[in-house]
């Protein structure tokens, strides 16, 4: 079993630090994409101050994400490639910082107390597979140093993951 401590960081530089060296050891020697994405949003979500929800959706076939493992209020299960921030991360192929969904047009509402959004593609062999997906009930949530956060364990969740 793999021990999960408390973050205790002073910046968000080393609290990121922290949280992927905590993911490293949670994935270490596992291969499982559903496993890992179970555990990475658990480790997330408790880890993580001010989220409501924080999980993955997977592509499957050409246009549609379907919900994969999560933390946090029950959620939509498919979305469209293109629609919503979830889909416009696939489509464009790029993470989505979005400080007010209530601003964000074809926002996709699963939760009602959401204001704030972060969705970073899954990448592997330059091909979008996924999202990783995190939300807060509070406006503006998240910066451009929370996304390189993110962005750095999507990576590492790419890299420890069968596909």
């Amino acid at each position: 079993m793999h021990e999960i401590g408390k973050i205790e960081a002073a910046d968000k530089p080393a609290f990121y630090r922290e949280l992927l060296a905590q993911a490293e050891g949670l994935l270490h020697g596992e291969r499982d994409a559903v496993a890992n994405a179970a555990n990475l949003s658990a480790l997330i979500f408790d880890a993580v101050d001010d989220l409501n929800w924080a999980g993955f959706y997977f592509l499957k076939g050409p246009q549609e994400l379907v919900l994969g493992p999560f933390q946090g209020k029950v959620a939509c299960v498919r979305i469209p490639v293109g629609k919503g921030v979830c889909g416009v991360a696939v489509a464009e192929g790029k993470s989505q910082l979005v400080p007010d969904v209530h601003a964000f047009p074809g926002h996709i509402a699963c939760d009602a107390a959401s204001r704030s959004e972060l969705v970073t593609p899954l990448v592997r062999d330059g091909v979008v597979f996924g999202v990783l997906d995190l939300d807060s009930p509070s406006p503006g949530r998240f910066t451009a140093e929370d996304q390189a956060g993110f962005e750095a364990l999507a990576a590492l969740y790419v890299s420890a993951s069968e596909a």
